[in-house]
């Protein structure tokens, strides 16, 4: 009987320590199966809760980089369609402005486009993301291509068999910086009157957006063109590094760039708004009236993050600058503070 009882304790231990793990095992598979299910939940809720168009008024000189952004925001939101429009940021803000155009988020290559045109009546804040710097684009083939160099490119651009060209300063940032880079290099070379000389030269070839000039580069109708170094490695194009008093992409230059002034076009027919030279920041901001605000707030967090937009824009030849000063931080919804400060 003793040996019957002390064999019925050890089935009756080893039953209970299998029934433990039984029920253990059990319970670990039902929060594996309710954690899965939740992460599967939610990984469909933000795909399927955001949907509809997205239309972002961009600069020229992001159309590369927003493509890819574009596309990888679609993979994870694909019932989103991003519809992107690049012009000059200057006609950007003016389709919003003149022509009533709508639109849910604008990226200018300049963030004082934002700040002069759409500042405060069609939005109130940006967010500055992106720098870039001047530079002087030209293909194998473009004349004097093996002579030209850092101290000799304004005797060339100005020879009369080489043709150049620029964007329109009230249409485009780069047309604008084009104007400020030859005043800032009549000083920088010494060379009287300069700018005048070159800026009056080949006006036949100024284009709205300085993305429109690629083609007329690479035709060879143009041997070379003032362009930013981001625009010329995404399309492998080769180019001349200007120094850093010239370049407008120095920050510690700011006082030294700030010596030089260009008027473009203003918000009304006359008006003339003075833009002075600073380094190149690119300004990102949501509209106030954009049609799908969900999915404008989704982007932009996508576009400023550090491991998705961002990284993007800096395999394109774009450092990025999140977070920098706004004047407008106070204005920034809360959840976009953290790309900014005060």
């Amino acid at each position: 009987m003793k040996q019957f009882s002390s064999r019925a304790m050890k089935v009756y231990r080893v039953s209970t320590k299998l029934s433990h793990k039984i029920i253990l095992g059990l319970f670990a598979f039902v929060l594996l199966w309710l954690a899965a299910c939740n992460s599967s939940q939610k990984s469909n809720e933000d795909k399927e809760t955001i949907s509809g168009d997205l239309v972002i008024f961009h600069a020229g000189s992001l159309s590369v980089p927003f493509h890819e952004i574009a596309d990888s925001f679609e993979t994870i939101h694909p019932q989103v369609n991003v519809k992107l429009e690049a012009a000059g940021s200057v006609d950007c803000a003016r389709k919003i402005t003149d022509l009533e155009r709508k639109a849910d988020i604008m990226a200018s290559a300049d963030y004082k486009v934002i700040n002069e045109l759409l500042i405060p009546d069609y939005t109130d804040w940006l967010i500055k993301f992106a720098a870039n710097e001047m530079a002087i684009v030209y293909h194998k083939d473009s004349k004097y291509a093996s002579k030209i160099d850092e101290n000799n490119w304004p005797e060339i651009l100005l020879k009369e068999d080489v043709y150049y060209g620029r964007s329109d300063p009230d249409s485009d940032p780069c047309g604008y910086r084009s104007v400020l880079t030859a005043k800032l290099a009549e000083d920088y070379y010494d060379k009287e009157n300069f700018a005048e000389e070159i800026l009056s030269k080949n006006r036949n070839f100024i284009r709205p957006k300085e993305t429109d000039l690629l083609s007329l580069l690479e035709t060879n109708t143009l041997d070379y063109i003032f362009l930013y170094r981001s625009v010329a490695e995404q399309h492998g194009l080769e180019y001349l590094l200007l120094p850093d008093s010239i370049n407008l992409g120095n920050p510690e230059l700011s006082e030294h760039y700030a010596s030089v002034n260009v008027k473009i076009a203003g918000k009304k027919p006359g008006e003339k708004i003075n833009i002075k030279g600073e380094p190149m920041v690119y300004g990102v901001t949501m509209l106030k009236k954009a049609p799908n605000p969900e999915v404008a707030r989704r982007f932009l967090h996508f576009l400023l993050s550090e491991e998705q937009g961002l990284k993007i824009i800096e395999n394109n030849g774009q450092p990025s600058i999140v977070p920098t000063s706004s004047k407008t931080y106070e204005k920034i919804p809360e959840s976009f503070k953290k790309y900014a400060h005060d």
